[in-house]
């Protein structure tokens, strides 16, 4: 069965620093669902992506130029059923943000701004970053062939809703009403605790009276007449 080449959707964002290598790095998002294996080389200046998916009969293929050279040892990756996340580490210690993510100065269809990630320059100090640099594999050694990581082990603690995964909790409110449902079809089926006091008040009130009109009755004689 052939299938059809495509360029994979991307998207980006980036933080930057003087001082810490951690806090200097690029968010890299691959959209290429249902790819059970990938072929990703990863050069300092540049990357390849390759990967196909049976379901739904497409190759992707991209090739990025970066603008500046990353640091391929300390960069991160992580391979999902849904998307190949990467954190690049800038290999130059800069304040100033990249001011794109490739070398050449153009427009690219398929590359966009990952807003859930995205923070301004000069807003950045204050923004919570995501530890992804611990939670995910290490891209060292790598050389060509990237092996299947699919799964979400990896990740550790990591927050998915502000990774823009839809992992959220959301339907998970409904198990409340599922459980009100069943306490309310268990009332449903019990007697009326009324009904068995005023059961049980008769039942005493019928061997009140049973033992005082025994206390009423005369005494039976015990004893017996001699006969001549």
């Amino acid at each position: 069965m052939s299938s059809t080449s495509t360029t994979p959707e991307v998207s980006w964002a980036q933080r930057s620093s003087a001082t810490d290598p951690e806090k200097n790095f690029i968010y890299l998002t691959i959209a290429a669902p249902d790819v059970p294996k990938i072929d990703l080389d990863l050069k300092p200046t540049s990357l390849t992506f390759s990967g196909t998916s049976q379901t739904k009969e497409t190759t992707y293929h991209l090739e990025l130029e970066f603008y500046a050279e990353i640091d391929v040892e300390n960069s991160k990756t992580h391979h999902t059923s849904r998307d190949v996340l990467l954190v690049l580490r800038k290999k130059d210690l800069k304040e100033e943000y990249w001011p794109r993510l490739v070398k050449e100065q153009k427009k690219l269809h398929f590359l966009k701004t990952d807003f859930d990630k995205w923070v301004d320059e000069d807003e950045q100090e204050g923004a919570p970053v995501d530890d992804l640099m611990g939670g995910m594999g290490g891209m060292g050694g790598m050389g060509g062939g990237m092996p299947d990581m699919g799964g979400d082990g990896g990740f550790g603690g990591i927050d998915f809703s502000k990774l823009g995964g839809g992992a959220g909790a959301g339907g998970m409110s409904d198990l409340g009403n599922m459980g009100g449902a069943d306490e309310e079809d268990d009332d449903d089926d019990m007697p009326g605790l009324e009904d068995d006091d005023d059961a049980d008040k008769g039942d005493k009130t019928e061997a009140s009276s049973g033992k005082e009109k025994a206390e009423d009755a005369p005494a039976a004689s015990s004893k017996i007449e001699e006969v001549p």
